[in-house]
């Protein structure tokens, strides 16, 4: 039963210590801890501390891990401002016609009407064009040359001018091999502007060995962007909205959740993405799993009623964070809290390099029948 502080974002706040933010990730992606979640409330029984290696053993023949295969973009690109200085743009999404989405950095140098540089070389520069604010965001739409339409086209360009947009609570001088570490082994899809954490974790080596024993996995894409890291500032959460992200899940995917399910198996969301995805592709089609491609911006938070997911892997979230809700929905918000303090106190790593929880189905809050 959800308690009125379910609904308002100061219930979602805790006090981390700042040396628990990792700066970087484990050596070899599997020696993450885990932090797996059972039945049960309160018992210490109920909780086991692991490492993700730990999976293969969890884990049972046949059951289906969904992962993410969106890739990050080099989206954050230097330039140079009309009246003179330097500034920063944050690639967004695409607006159509070569037109792009963007954070910019700094904003009030940006109005409508402004042309910005960018360098490719000392001889070569792209000129690029303020062409309107967008409310909804703060950001500004950026026109490109024309050849820049596709996502495809813009990540060549962002790879050869463009740099890896850590979060900001990386200090980008104390570690290296970001362009590397900063994507999951399955990134093939270009246009994310974070990576979708949780699947940061899985090898190589761990994901042959866990299709050796019977685990499938498959693929949807959700393109991580502005609604996955924006902080929220609204108290009231009753009327929260997200900004929209793009989406596909394939019939092939439908197909193995499907099968697994009607084998007896259990899926597992690899991150909040894949999460999304599955749930906004089952409401899409009125409760009935079906291809989707599109913007979503679904709201997942206490109350939630899952279709699609039975367990998640995930990564522990920001305060007061739209990921926070979508854990609390699954577990409920008074046990997720005990569960962050209890990683506080076994020094687990927070955020985008840091460690790992595994939500099994027995632990997943049951809606009521009807």
């Amino acid at each position: 039963m959800l308690d009125q502080e379910d609904n308002l974002l100061s219930s979602y706040n805790y006090d981390l210590p700042n040396e628990l933010i990792a700066q970087s990730p484990p050596a070899i992606r599997h020696d993450a801890k885990l932090m797996i979640v059972k039945a049960g409330f309160d018992e210490s029984s109920n909780l086991v501390h692991s490492c993700v290696w730990d999976l293969k053993d969890v884990l049972k023949n046949g059951d289906l891990l969904v992962v993410n295969n969106t890739r990050v973009i080099k989206a954050r690109l230097k330039i140079r401002l009309s009246g003179g200085g330097l500034g920063e743009l944050l690639v967004m999404e695409p607006a159509g016609n070569g037109q792009w989405l963007c954070l910019g950095r700094p904003a009030r140098r940006m109005r409508r009407g402004d042309k910005l540089w960018l360098d490719k070389s000392p001889k070569d520069s792209l000129c690029l064009k303020v062409i309107d604010k967008d409310e909804s965001t703060g950001g500004r739409i950026i026109q490109f040359p024309n050849e820049f339409t596709s996502r495809m086209e813009m990540e060549n360009l962002l790879d050869f001018c463009g740099e890896t947009p850590l979060p900001p609570y990386i200090d980008k001088d104390k570690s290296s091999g970001h362009d590397e570490r900063y994507q999951t082994r399955f990134a093939s899809k270009p246009g994310a502007v974070a990576a979708p954490t949780a699947g940061l974790h899985l090898s190589d080596e761990l994901l042959e060995i866990l299709k050796i024993r019977g685990i499938r996995i498959a693929q949807i894409t959700l393109h991580v962007g502005l609604g996955t890291f924006r902080p929220l500032e609204k108290e009231d959460l009753s009327q929260l909205n997200l900004h929209s992200e793009w989406i596909n899940v394939t019939e092939e995917t439908i197909t193995a959740i499907l099968k697994c399910k009607e084998e007896g198996g259990k899926v597992y969301a690899v991150g909040t993405t894949s999460v999304r995805a599955l749930e906004a592709a089952s409401l899409s089609g009125n409760g009935v799993l079906k291809p989707f491609e599109g913007k979503v911006n679904l709201v997942i938070k206490p109350g939630f009623q899952f279709s699609v997911i039975d367990g998640l892997l995930t990564n522990f979230h920001l305060p007061k964070s739209s990921l926070l809700l979508l854990v609390s929905a699954l577990i409920g918000r008074k046990r997720m809290l005990k569960l962050y303090q209890n990683a506080i106190s076994n020094k687990y790593r927070f955020f985008s390099y840091g460690d790992a929880m595994l939500i099994t189905p027995e632990s997943v809050i049951q809606p009521k029948s009807s």
